[in-house]
């Protein structure tokens, strides 16, 4: 029998997807269920468990060669474990361990959701064609991957290019991660709202103060709105071009919520870039949306997981 599958796990605050994903990145099954963040670790495990059971009810799971998982995190692919901020159930969680057991004993690979998307975008999306690349997740929070010498970087615990928790303001606004001036305290959804409330800006009838609630306001003109976009894209630039100075990348890969703004937050970080990245080895540095959209987790993780196989076959051959 043929094993040229992957199973892969997208796991989130919101939704658990699963999929069984072929050589050429295509969804041959689906299944998903809510995440019951809000209940304990076995309750959020056995949701786990259901996309899992399904996977391996479908006649195509005997091919299944290895299980990629793409978690929110932090995560720890040394241990195994997982903490997601948004799961308060999970803390050190042994998630590779429980997944294992679901999947008959097949290797698991574990890696952060920002990792997943990068693999995503270099397989089959933006990045592809490119030997080393940064991709980022602008949404509720901040997240990134990198792509170095044609090969994805996750780092030994699974975390590398988490470009979020770079800080960009040494006197900024104390950040969660126990930083401060974060990318993500700047740049991520609620902080784009925040900022945009606490300058006067007013959502309109419906009460949406999302950002995406302050993007459309950009689009009509708001000058508030339009200034609280152009501070996020000055955040993401300069963690950009850090990043592009420190290992060479030549694309950066934007998706998440907020890049659905659009050129509200493209036209000003391109415009921001131009101003930090100007050492030569980075100027030519291009910054482009994402193309995979919400598969970008589960196509992200079996990417992952392949790659480790072949890695650890070339480590076991003679």
């Amino acid at each position: 029998m043929q094993t040229d599958l992957s199973a892969a796990l997208d796991i989130g605050g919101t939704k658990i997807a699963g999929a069984l994903v072929d050589a050429r990145g295509r969804l041959l099954v689906r299944a998903a269920r809510p995440t019951p963040a809000d209940q304990d670790g076995a309750t959020v495990m056995r949701a786990v468990a259901e996309v899992v059971g399904e996977l391996s009810a479908a006649p195509d799971w005997g091919r299944v060669a290895t299980v990629g998982i793409g978690s929110a995190g932090p995560v720890n692919a040394r241990a195994g474990t997982v903490s997601p901020v948004n799961i308060p159930g999970w803390r050190d969680f042994p998630l590779v361990a429980g997944v294992r057991a679901l999947v008959g004993g097949r290797p698991v690979v574990l890696v952060g959701d920002g990792v997943a998307m990068t693999a995503a975008e270099h397989w089959q999306g933006a990045a592809r064609g490119h030997a080393n690349a940064l991709c980022m997740v602008v949404s509720t929070g901040v997240g990134g991957g990198l792509v170095l010498n044609g090969q994805l970087h996750p780092g030994p615990t699974g975390n590398a290019g988490h470009i979020g928790h770079i800080s960009v303001d040494l006197d900024g606004d104390p950040c969660p991660c126990g930083g401060r001036g974060c990318v993500e305290r700047i740049a991520s959804g609620p902080n784009i709202a925040r900022r945009a409330l606490a300058n006067g800006w007013r959502p309109g009838p419906d009460g949406d103060t999302s950002a995406a609630a302050v993007a459309a306001s950009a689009r009509a003109g708001d000058e508030v709105a339009l200034r609280s976009f152009e501070r996020a894209a000055q955040a993401l630039a300069a963690g950009i071009a850090a990043t592009a100075t420190l290992v060479e990348i030549d694309i950066a890969v934007i998706g998440g919520g907020v890049a659905g703004a659009g050129d509200i937050l493209f036209t000003p970080l391109r415009s921001a870039l131009r101003e930090y990245a100007t050492l030569s080895f980075v100027a030519g540095l291009t910054v482009v949306p994402a193309q995979m959209g919400t598969d970008a987790g589960v196509v992200g993780a079996a990417a992952a997981a392949a790659q480790q196989s072949r890695l650890d076959a070339f480590a076991a051959a003679p």
